[in-house]
């Protein structure tokens, strides 16, 4: 499997089963992936009571997990978010693209708004966080494999929070307003942003006003500062 190497180790896929074919009745077929033997041996047995539940794989890395999605029986996976080499945000965004009908849940020890964000943007259906309990996780398995969402009380606050907070200044900036907003922040005047932008003066005005407008100021003077100070056009390094 070119670079990618599954020992007996990382894998726990029954080759029996994958051989013959045999059918697994209403079991839910998981893959646990993270980088941390304790951790996977301790889901393995937090799931173990669950006789709809079945662990078919368990790897230490998103490469990996990747890998096994694409050669099927898996229903569920149960991803870290954290890894070396390939992390579980861009593993989940592969497993979406290649294998759609594979149901990932980030589980992880971060509830911040950037990993959280990041992981469902990758097409994670759930979001659990490693304290979560045994009847909580299979659940969140059983809904998953039912294309249903299950998500961490931080998780759902980051997602609330992001919806309520107030649009960020200069939000509503088009890109040509932005181009004209740093050659103010330049110095340059109306004419010199027109003969760099090779457009009229007027038009420049134009953009000029808009910009005011949309920053709340009422001077250049006060819309460079505050353009400034939000860092609403990035700064040459």
């Amino acid at each position: 499997m070119s670079s990618t190497r599954i020992n007996d180790e990382m894998v726990s896929l029954s080759a029996r089963r994958v051989s013959e074919g045999a059918v697994m009745g209403d079991k839910i077929r998981v893959m646990l992936v993270d980088d941390h033997d304790m951790v996977r041996r301790g889901l393995m047995v937090l799931l173990s009571s669950f006789s709809d539940i079945e662990i078919v794989a368990n790897v230490n890395d998103g490469d990996q997990a990747v890998a096994l999605c694409k050669r099927g029986d898996i229903d569920v996976v149960l991803m870290d978010m954290i890894m070396p080499r390939v992390d579980g945000v861009t593993a989940t965004g592969q497993i979406n693209q290649s294998c759609p009908d594979v149901k990932v849940i980030a589980l992880t020890s971060f509830g911040d708004e950037e990993t959280v964000q990041a992981a469902l943007k990758a097409g994670a259906i759930g979001y659990l966080l490693k304290n979560v309990g045994g009847e909580e996780l299979a659940n969140a398995i059983r809904r998953a494999s039912e294309g249903q969402s299950t998500l961490a009380p931080e998780a759902a606050q980051v997602l609330i929070r992001a919806t309520t907070r107030p649009p960020t200044i200069g939000h509503d900036l088009t890109d040509r307003e932005r181009e004209v907003l740093a050659l103010m922040i330049e110095g340059l005047s109306n004419r010199e942003i027109a003969e760099r932008l090779v457009i009229s003066s007027s038009t420049v005005k134009n953009h000029v006003s808009n910009i005011l407008s949309k920053l709340g100021t009422i001077s250049r003077t006060q819309a460079v500062a505050l353009a400034v100070e939000n860092r609403i056009i990035p700064t040459p390094q």
